[in-house]
């Protein structure tokens, strides 16, 4: 019997120490300094133990009643330890029934001519469009004209990284003017090119998400359109997609696929510098050219679809990314994804191609992001709660303020995504970090320890690191 205690005591104080140099050789990896000071003085205490363990076995101490006593009482503490941060906690009912557990009262649909995006770009100061929506809607006038006098992302005026961001504002351009060739009525709005093939649900469904994974698509997800999440009146992309602003959005779709591309968490860490806005507008092209070719895929079954991208939306694609089983929403009002965090960008096609829908999920983000709050903390525009969800809409969540949120943006002059960069479960996906999402995804004390753990080892505010060679501000 006392072997066999040696033995899981010996074995149990092992796999700690490894886990620990896993974490070392982890933050070692990503060039996280202050993580990789406190990660080697853990590795070196777990090692100490290992060792004072065995010759404390050496020297027969554990063959003592003291020893005895030590060895179960800390194969005990482990054991409850492992128990307290292993098991599953209680389900949260409202996240397994995806935007439906969030809606607490009457939803209408948003237009999309009220979003800022579409205030910015869309409303030509003494045009007839501009007059007529502004003695709608005084209230934004002010604030949107101020607004537009500092530019945009890496526009003429706010650029945070001048004089030297010459070579990513080249980089961010190029990229813009891609995803923009790619909005076409030709490319995102098609008709079924020939009958449709004689596919099961389950089939189409298989061949889909295989072709969508093979094009390029990191995450895809498959819903019911949800009429509440889609826009109700056009309010951007109107020449390049040959529509009408103000013009009423029938999506006229049953289903929608759903696609996350991973954003790089080197070009991300730089937050809010300029290499982290040359990688979302990257990343909107991906999920333009995946859409453009799904799209295009389903009408060769046979059926019509519409592809979702950047300007060219007709719904929200956080909401029905969360009907589609791929996250929850955070509290800075990204998809949260088990396998990227907030670290993606979204992309999608409508069809009435009949598909089976994925499921909701539950991976703890609404416990998570209540107790973690490092995005608010840390947004330099204050534009994220640090208070409970409130019902916004008709839904409970936590509500960003855009004003502020794109005003900081057009003072610095990128989209900032310091909220991204900052987000615990946007680490990379190493070995410990897959440890930790799992345990945080099921079991809240495991929440609100590695919430701590994360401010200790990369602190509550975490500096901007370094961008690649290429993509470097600084000269």
């Amino acid at each position: 019997m006392l072997g066999v205690l040696i033995f899981v005591a010996a074995l149990a104080l092992i796999a700690q120490a490894l886990i620990g140099l896993s974490f070392l050789l982890s933050s070692l990896w990503e060039r996280e300094g202050k993580a990789s000071t406190f990660a080697a003085a853990q590795s070196a205490a777990m090692l100490t133990l290992v060792l004072l363990f065995f010759l404390l076995l050496w020297a027969g101490f554990f063959e003592t009643g003291v020893g005895v006593v030590v060895l179960i009482g800390g194969i005990a503490a482990g054991a409850i330890a492992a128990f307290l941060l292993l098991r599953r906690s209680g389900a949260n009912p409202a996240a397994l029934e995806g935007t439906r557990g969030l809606i607490v009262g009457e939803v209408r649909r948003w237009d999309e001519r009220e979003i800022v995006f579409a205030r910015n770009r869309y409303l030509e100061p003494g045009s007839e469009r501009y007059r007529e929506f502004y003695s709608a809607h005084p209230k934004w006038e002010e604030t949107d004209a101020r607004r537009r006098e500092k530019g945009g992302p890496l526009g003429a005026i706010g650029v945070i990284d001048r004089p030297h961001e010459g070579p990513n504002r080249a980089a961010f351009m190029a990229s813009g003017l891609l995803a923009m060739q790619l909005a076409t009525p030709d490319q995102v709005k098609l008709q079924p090119r020939g009958p449709n093939l004689d596919l099961s649900p389950e089939e189409a469904t298989e061949r889909v998400r295989g072709y969508a994974r093979h094009v390029g698509a990191d995450l895809v997800g498959i819903t019911e359109i949800d009429l509440r999440w889609t826009y109700s009146h056009r309010g951007m992309a109107l020449p390049l997609a040959g529509e009408e602003w103000g013009s009423e959005i029938e999506v006229g779709h049953r289903y929608a696929i759903v696609f996350a591309e991973e954003m790089s968490g080197d070009m991300i860490g730089p937050a809010p510098h300029t290499s982290s806005a040359v990688e979302s507008m990257h990343k909107y092209v991906d999920g333009a050219v995946v859409a453009d070719q799904v799209a295009g895929y389903v009408a060769n079954l046979g059926y019509s679809a519409t592809a979702n991208h950047l300007s060219r939306y007709d719904g929200l694609l956080v909401p029905l990314a969360v009907d589609a089983g791929m996250g929850e929403m955070g509290r800075l009002g990204y998809l949260m994804t088990r396998e990227f965090g907030p670290r993606q960008r979204l992309s999608a096609v409508t069809t009435d191609l009949p598909l089976v829908p994925d499921k909701p999920v539950d991976i703890g983000v609404q416990d998570f992001c209540r107790i973690c709050k490092k995005c608010a903390v840390c947004c330099p525009s204050k534009s994220i709660s640090e208070g409970d969800p409130e019902e916004v809409n008709g839904s409970l969540r936590w509500k960003l303020n855009e004003m502020t949120c794109f005003d900081y943006w057009g003072k610095v002059g990128t989209d900032c995504n310091v909220c991204m960069r900052v987000c615990p479960w946007s680490h990379a996906r190493t070995f410990p970090h897959r440890m930790i999402v799992w345990m945080v995804a099921r079991n809240r004390a495991a929440r609100q320890l590695f919430s701590t753990m994360d401010d200790i080892f990369y602190g509550k505010r975490p500096p901007p690191k370094d961008p690649p060679a290429w993509a470097n501000f600084r000269r």
